[in-house]
């Protein structure tokens, strides 16, 4: 899995992005299949200061993507990777009842 973290506006410390490498190891279960991951983050330097992270993940024949919007990193991060464990459990589900069939 090609992983590839991009901070726009902003420089992304190394402890964030071993945080974003240690979250994506939780997608591992799903297996090989995973071709590429970007995380995109942003910063929407506003009253509330809004920080954004976009996981796009990469399998054979799809492409799956995460948004969300926090007031930390992390947050933003550990949601946005939980909506695609969801995705991919989904996708998972369909491949395992089609060989069923």
């Amino acid at each position: 899995m090609n992983v590839t973290i991009t901070a726009r506006k902003f420089k992304a410390h190394a402890t964030l992005k071993e945080f974003i490498h240690s979250e994506l190891k939780s997608l591992d279960k799903y297996g090989d299949e995973i071709l590429d991951v970007d995380v995109v983050l942003s910063f929407q330097n506003s009253k509330d200061s809004i920080k954004t992270a976009e996981v796009i993940l990469h399998v054979p024949g799809q492409v799956l993507a995460a948004t969300e919007d926090s007031d930390d990193f992390k947050k933003s991060v550990t949601a946005s990777i939980l909506k695609i464990e969801k995705q991919l459990a989904k996708i998972k589900t369909k491949r395992s009842a089609a060989r069923i069939k």
